[in-house]
């Protein structure tokens, strides 16, 4: 069925079960996994009319602190694969929008499914909110396994 499942993750607890649940998949299928950690790019200061917008970090002290958040939350999924024996492949990806970046590393990588956890937030909450998993979904041209 599906050889190659890209998981998602932002090191949230809530992630950890979608991670759970993916390698659990991936084991019973006998498929690989990636996981990707997605950042937000580098904003330099930007400077307009009304004042000076500051980040506060220079580009060196992001890379850094990027690196460092995609380790931890990638951990957690290295060793879940590692405990499955699953095949499993770490990577960080940058965009402004974390769906879009998740998308593109599933195509790039060949993934035939994607494995993620939701908030399942409905009505109003939903709405202004939005939610990574449900743009995943509404873009997503291979299956997405949700895990609430």
């Amino acid at each position: 069925m599906f050889k190659h499942i890209l998981i998602p993750t932002d090191g949230s607890r809530l992630a950890a079960r979608g991670i759970k649940t993916g390698v659990k998949l991936a084991r019973a299928l006998g498929a690989r996994v990636t996981g990707v950690y997605v950042a937000a790019p580098y904003l330099p200061p930007m400077y307009s009319e009304a004042g000076i917008y500051v980040t506060g970090l220079s580009q060196k002290e992001q890379r850094r602190i990027v690196e460092r958040a995609a380790k931890k939350a990638l951990a957690v999924l290295e060793i879940e694969a590692g405990v499955a024996k699953v095949p499993c492949r770490l990577e960080t990806a940058t965009d402004v929008q974390p769906w879009r970046a998740i998308l593109r590393v599933a195509r790039a990588r060949k993934c035939d499914a994607i494995a993620m956890a939701s908030h399942g937030r409905g009505g109003l909450g939903g709405l202004i909110l939005g939610s990574e998993t449900v743009r995943v979904l509404a873009h997503s041209k291979i299956p997405v396994l949700v895990t609430r």
